[in-house]
């Protein structure tokens, strides 16, 4: 671990410019890459935060495909998106970059160069899978087939989502193109490789000794794993029409591998920061003295871990990471999240939906955050944190010092006489905080500090409900100016500890306390005169307000809606049976009818007993649909009633004929109406 650094560097995984972000990625990645940096600035410390979007690669050109457009612009799309919602949210990166700017090609070209020069990369002919129709070699997210571990027929290749494997193309059972459907043909193509065996014992020695005590287990073990299983070289170049250039002779139509481009990018970042700024990018990369951490998530591990770490070891000049304080995955109620079945909360949504309340998604995020394992994600836990912490603990404790301070002082922070015992403890309990929350910031423990900055909250309410400065202004004012100057020691504090979980909030209430600048955080710990007698504040303004049931309803109807979308386009047809003639149709006697009575079968869960008016008679039929429909719902119902169908005893009851149905997306069972002008009796053919 890098004592006392001098500087840090921060690095957020780089978001994929294929769609734009939802609450997985906050959870994930931004939200506690932006405490952490925001936690360090505010302690004074030399802080450089970078991110971009990652540009490159298969997943934007089957975006391009898919949507008709050109792989440029669905990056300038999605950039554009994911940049807004970004600083629309509050993450407070230094630098914001493009892995698709000419700083970046220039950077990423010359580390593959140095790298090349050194001999550090082999050389080898594959054989890949080609697309001889399309004409072009197949990236593994360009090929589907049979996973041959589990059997899933649709799995990529590169990895099976159903068993979580991972696959090479050619392990595939059955392989088709993406592209055109075709079954893809083996061809020799030269790539370059980063032989991480190489690396191997140095791997071992710098995670598996060095880091073993202060890395998350999940971080470590999954580290571990690979290892164990013994490294082999990857291939650092693809077959591709879109990315960056493989800067050598004999690479003609070949590009960065999109693994080892965007990594690079963080540095590229950097560089583009350094150059408006008029700094020096070196530093923060090449400095023993400067931390590196990398925010990720736990499907980026084995990247930021073994191979990135490989490839600054091979170019020599680089620090290497300090920590990788990688998630694990966050599931929105109940169900993976995922970008191409729109099963997720989109954050540039959320904030036309709930506007002015994006501390609201950071606290939820946070205090629930899967920092150790998966966890899930539901609207109505958003709301109880909301409505039961935010509202009554936080905004409550703050709403009742400013109405106080207003209603008795004119909001003028009163001189306190002699502190009371309950007092001085509380004082002193408050001055123990920026310690505590210190301490799990920097463990990456970031649930368990905004736990603390609660407590604080709780503390004031505690304080407060003890002391009853509205029962004791009757008969001792003088006691009262001391509690309500200790209340608002504590509302100071809080405009400052919550500002790396709850930036909108911190700079709201330092605007109603009227605080200029952030009290430090060895101030609030070192003296209990944080907001002076004599302070004027402001007028009382809610922090959080209540987030009613319909509100939450609209977004469950709205995730509903989705989970309906997805049924119907992933429902499997029927195929065609086999054909007939005419006058095989024509036996059929399909007549419209209405439905005039209905009864349940008794002892029979599943049967009702129709009268149907067939315009031809009224006759009984015998439908398995009572599952599916109350009696009273489908009286005056008009149907389809197959009328010439042999009669069919059924538990003693003889059906005469059919009605016609079908399911939905959802699997109902919904009847096959004619028009409803159309009369009892009518014939379909």
């Amino acid at each position: 671990m890098t004592q006392n650094p001098k500087r840090y560097t921060i690095t957020a995984a780089l978001p994929y410019t294929n769609g734009p972000i939802h609450i997985g990625h906050l959870a994930g990645v931004y939200v506690p890459s932006d405490i952490y940096s925001r936690y360090l600035r505010l302690q004074g410390r030399d802080v450089l935060f970078v991110c971009g979007s990652d540009e490159h690669g298969v997943a934007i050109s089957m975006k391009a495909k898919k949507e008709g457009i050109t792989p440029q612009e669905v990056i300038d799309k999605y950039d554009g998106i994911i940049r807004k919602s970004f600083i629309d949210f509050g993450i407070s990166f230094d630098n914001y970059s493009r892995t698709s700017a000419k700083i970046h090609h220039d950077t990423a070209s010359e580390f593959f160069t140095t790298l090349y020069e050194k001999g550090d990369f082999i050389e080898q002919v594959t054989e890949q899978l080609y697309d001889a129709k399309a004409d072009q070699f197949l990236a593994d997210r360009f090929v589907i087939g049979t996973c041959p571990k589990c059997g899933n027929e649709e799995a990529y290749g590169d990895q099976c989502e159903k068993c979580g494997s991972t696959l090479n193309a050619t392990d595939l059972i059955n392989p088709k193109s993406t592209i055109t459907g075709e079954t893809p043909i083996m061809k020799s193509t030269k790539h370059w490789f980063l032989p991480l065996d190489r690396y191997e014992d140095f791997l071992k020695e710098w995670i598996l000794v060095s880091h073993k005590n202060d890395w998350k287990p999940n971080v470590y073990g999954q580290v571990k794993s690979w290892i164990d299983g013994g490294l082999e070289p990857r291939a650092v170049t693809r077959d591709l029409d879109w990315g960056i250039d493989v800067p050598v002779p004999g690479a003609e139509g070949k590009k960065l591998y999109v693994w080892f481009d965007a990594p690079i990018g963080y540095i590229s970042a950097s560089k583009e920061w350094a150059a408006r700024e008029g700094k020096e990018w070196e530093p923060y990369w090449k400095d023993q003295d400067t931390k590196l951490v990398h925010f990720i998530g736990k499907d980026n591990i084995v990247f930021h871990c073994i191979i990135f770490p490989a490839m600054l070891k091979a170019e020599g000049s680089y620090i290497l990471p300090d920590n990788v304080p990688a998630n694990e995955f966050l599931n929105l109620e109940g169900n993976k999240l995922s970008t191409s079945k729109n099963w997720a909360v989109w954050l540039h949504e959320y904030l036309e939906e709930f506007p002015g309340q994006q501390d609201v998604l950071r606290y939820a995020l946070t205090s629930n955050a899967p920092e150790t394992k998966d966890n899930d994600f539901t609207w109505k836990d958003f709301q109880a944190r909301n409505n039961n912490e935010l509202v009554a603990i936080y905004g409550n404790f703050i709403n009742r010092v400013v109405v106080l301070t207003n209603k008795y002082y004119k909001g003028v922070v009163p001189t306190p006489n002699e502190l009371s015992e309950v007092d001085e403890a509380t004082l002193t309990e408050l001055k123990a905080y920026p310690a505590v929350i210190s301490s799990s910031v920097e463990r990456y423990r970031f649930r368990e500090a905004l736990g603390e900055l609660m407590n604080v909250a709780r503390l004031g309410n505690k304080y407060l409900a003890d002391e009853e400065p509205w029962k004791v202004i009757k008969d001792n004012p003088e006691r009262v100016q001391t509690q309500m100057y200790v209340a608002l020691q504590i509302a100071a504090a809080l405009s400052s500890l919550c500002e790396p979980f709850l930036p909108f909030t911190a700079t709201k209430l330092s605007r109603i306390l009227k605080l200029e600048s952030p009290l430090s955080w060895i101030t609030i710990s070192e003296t209990s005169n944080l907001i002076v007698a004599g302070h004027q504040i402001g007028e009382a303004e809610l922090l959080f307000a209540k987030i009613e049931d319909e509100e939450i309803q609209k977004q469950i109807d709205k995730l509903e809606a989705t989970k309906t979308a997805n049924k119907a386009e992933n429902k499997v047809v029927e195929p065609q049976k086999e054909a007939i003639q005419f006058d095989d149709f024509s036996k059929m006697d399909l007549r419209v009818g209405t439905i005039i009575e209905a009864t349940k079968m008794p002892k029979a869960n599943k049967l009702l007993i129709l009268k149907v008016d067939t315009g031809i008679d009224v006759r009984t039929i015998v439908s398995g649909i009572a599952e599916s429909f109350k009696p009273e719902d489908i009286i005056g119902k008009k149907v389809t009633v197959l009328v010439n169908l042999a009669p069919r005893n059924l538990r003693g009851v003889e059906s005469q004929g059919m009605i016609l149905m079908t399911t939905n997306a959802e699997e109902k069972l919904v009847f096959v109406n004619p028009d409803a002008d159309a009369a009892n009796g009518e014939t379909i053919n």
